[in-house]
């Protein structure tokens, strides 16, 4: 692909860690730019370097994604700009512990940005695409979806929210031009630790990835044509295997009748 066919790129949550990487890298590849976060002072210091140093045009887009009014901003920019061509839906925030020790407000907060704002905007984004036959979708979930007994509930669940959204959206955009990801990363260093009081310094160095180093191995994947891309999974083999079971529960997924081993002889 030339650079002059990339497009722009819409890049939400891009005034630090996971968002702002991949700006990085995105500018580098000759992509334009649209920056979204909260942190208007920081995002356009951002889009300034990298307009300096890579030349390619960056705007910036300030919206709370946990306001519904500056995601219908952000949604309308999506439907309207016809030179976006990807969105990259990063945007969220951590758990501060434990899902029984935490201020459910957080949490209800968390959803509305994980979940609310991100369905959104990866719609708009499948449904404006669609309609011009091209554009990808790069929605950030975790590997938490996958481990939900070993982390905060709610938090997992909106990631496997949005896994399940990318697969979903996938089936129905893939023959429509329009190129979908889930990223999948484990622990990665940025701020989203900091921001609910807590350390990496706390977990193992082991299992704590370089934000750029993970930011990297995504773009690889999407390179690669990965509708799901876990970053430190060392065997894909292992993925295709999980999704396979998976698919083999189909057949027996809905029924007309209890399975035998509940003993129900009555049922209807």
């Amino acid at each position: 692909m030339s650079t002059a066919s990339l497009g722009t790129a819409l890049v939400t949550g891009a005034s630090s860690g996971i968002g702002a990487t991949y700006a990085d890298r995105l500018a580098k590849r000759g992509y334009d730019l649209v920056l979204v976060a909260r942190d208007a002072t920081r995002l356009q210091a951002l889009a300034d370097r990298l307009a300096e140093e890579t030349g390619v045009k960056v705007s910036v887009l300030p919206a709370d994604l946990t306001d519904r009014a500056d995601v219908r901003n952000v949604e309308k920019r999506l439907r309207e700009d016809t030179a976006i061509s990807l969105l990259v839906n990063n945007a969220g925030i951590g758990p501060k512990g434990k899902l029984v020790d935490d201020d459910i407000d957080y949490l209800e907060t968390m959803i509305e940005l994980n979940v609310v704002a991100a369905n959104r905007l990866a719609i708009a984004a499948a449904q404006a695409f669609a309609g011009r036959g091209r554009g990808a979708i790069v929605n950030i979930a975790s590997v938490v979806a996958y481990i939900p007994e070993r982390f905060n509930g709610t938090y997992s669940a909106t990631k496997a929210f949005v896994l399940n959204l990318t697969q979903a959206i996938h089936s129905e955009v893939a023959e429509k031009g329009v190129r979908v990801q889930a990223v999948m990363p484990g622990l990665t260093r940025t701020e989203i630790f900091e921001r609910v009081g807590r350390s990496f310094d706390d977990l193992p160095p082991s299992m704590v990835m370089d934000v750029n180093d993970m930011v990297d191995a995504a773009l690889s994947g999407f390179d690669q044509g990965e509708l799901i891309t876990i970053p430190s999974l060392p065997d894909r083999g292992d993925l295709d295997a999980a999704t396979a079971a998976r698919f083999a529960l189909g057949p027996n997924l809905s029924r007309d009748k209890p399975a035998a081993r509940y003993g129900v002889v009555n049922a209807g």
